[in-house]
């Protein structure tokens, strides 16, 4: 299986550097395992703002199984840091390598964690001085309690405690890989000619670039804002600079910056060349100096209070105003929706009332009907009855008049045989 060759470094480069090369196989094949594999692993390509507590997390499930961790650098990736892992065991080793190659770090990030086995890791070389080589003697860590984590910096800890370390940072020498992100317009993103707003921090560039920082003044009215690189305050609405006051590099103190120097036409460039009386007014005078600027902070502080106090009624007036908008809007819909429901029914209800009235006289209608009819049934019946009971009478009738003939034909016959 093919290998690649990555140069690795780790520590301090202001204090001491070691530097390497890590042997990792190349997962170009993906079907199988290396043959030749070992129970050491790299994780390449781990975002910077993962720390190392995050990344002890990432991987919880296999902390107990994790001999030691190296964290190292990659040449030409500041951005990101790899991950040196001894495991216990093949078997971790490769259960590690399946759960977690090509796996997402987190669910809203898309960076897949990357995991490659290690064939071997070579150091070739180290810069720094023997003075930082040497420190004082230190227990060694039991790696049987904790796995160790070695950070970018070289110093060594269980994972159990780096766990609960939150920072980036070192705990020891608080050394961070990720570099702090430069000043930039909030609007071009330029990084030249900044000025940031004393009242509420927004970074915007000069006039000789966008011209945001003038504009941010003219939206917001906040007039005083601090040039980052000569750290002077500029009162736009005075049109001229206010600080009076600046922080010397050398010994910290506050000073007052003078504009214009008393010795220009001897070719002086620096502005200390003044009278020493001069410098011990400006000492004498300094606590009132901050004083009123202290007192011209605070009137504008209250200013933009207001400011923004009216503003923030003005909101709170439209939100209000949009509320009862909705509102009202809401109940005339919901009344139209009644009033409409409403007609409806009363059109039903009058359709109903139509229908009833109808049925009522229909049934009047049949009722008439119905007795008309049961009357003529009832004459039907009783005629019926009548004829039926006068043929019954003359069935009678018949019958004895059919009895007295048999009767006499028979008499007849047995006076006839007598007479024989």
């Amino acid at each position: 299986m093919n290998t690649e060759a990555i140069p690795f470094s780790s520590g301090n480069p202001r204090i001491e550097e070691t530097r390497g090369v890590m042997h990792l196989f190349s997962n170009d094949t993906v079907s199988a395992l290396p043959v030749e594999r070992k129970p050491l692993a790299c994780v390449l390509g781990v975002p910077n703002h993962m720390t190392y507590a995050d990344f002890c997390q990432f991987c919880a499930s296999f902390i107990h199984h994790i001999s030691e961790m190296r964290i190292v650098r990659n040449d030409g990736m500041e951005d990101r840091y790899s991950v040196l892992i001894r495991f216990d065991s093949q078997d971790s080793t490769d259960k590690f390598y399946q759960h977690f190659n090509n796996r997402q770090f987190n669910s809203l990030e898309e960076e897949l964690c990357r995991v490659l086995f290690t064939l071997d890791v070579q150091f070739t070389g180290y810069t720094g001085s023997l003075d930082h080589v040497q420190s004082p003697p230190a227990k060694r860590l039991d790696q049987d309690a904790s796995g160790i984590l070695t950070t970018i910096c070289n110093h060594s800890f269980h994972c159990s405690c780096i766990s609960k370390w939150t920072d980036s940072s070192c705990p020891v020498c608080r050394y961070c890989q990720q570099q702090p992100e430069k000043s930039k317009c909030f609007i071009c993103q330029t990084s030249e000619n900044l000025w940031i707003c004393v009242i509420c921090g927004f970074v915007g560039c000069g006039r000789y670039k966008g011209g945001h920082a003038i504009i941010h003044w003219k939206e917001t009215q906040h007039c005083y804002s601090l040039e980052l690189e000569t750290q002077r305050v500029w009162d736009y609405a005075g049109d001229n600079y206010v600080h009076r006051l600046i922080q010397s590099k050398t010994d910290g103190k506050l000073v007052e910056l003078n504009s214009h120097c008393l010795h220009a036409s001897d070719g002086c460039g620096s502005c200390h060349c003044v009278d020493s009386g001069v410098n011990e007014a400006m000492l004498t005078c300094e606590t009132e100096i901050v004083n009123e600027y202290n007192e011209l902070l605070r009137t504008q502080l209250e200013n933009q209070k207001v400011y923004f106090e009216t503003l923030l009624q003005q909101e709170n007036e439209e939100t209000e105003r949009a509320i009862a908008d909705a509102f009202n809007k809401t109940v005339m819909q919901k009344r139209q929706k009644m009033q409409a429901k409403l007609e409806r029914c009363v059109k039903e209800k009058k359709f109903l009332e139509d229908l009833n009235e109808n049925l009522l006289k229909n049934q009047e209608i049949w009722k008439a009907k119905l007795l008309e009819v049961e009357k003529r049934e009832k004459k039907v019946l009783r005629m019926k009855g009548d004829k039926i009971q006068a043929l019954e009478d003359q069935l009678r009738e018949l019958m004895a008049q059919l009895e007295a003939a048999g009767k006499a034909v028979e008499q007849s016959s047995v006076s006839n045989e007598n007479e024989r």
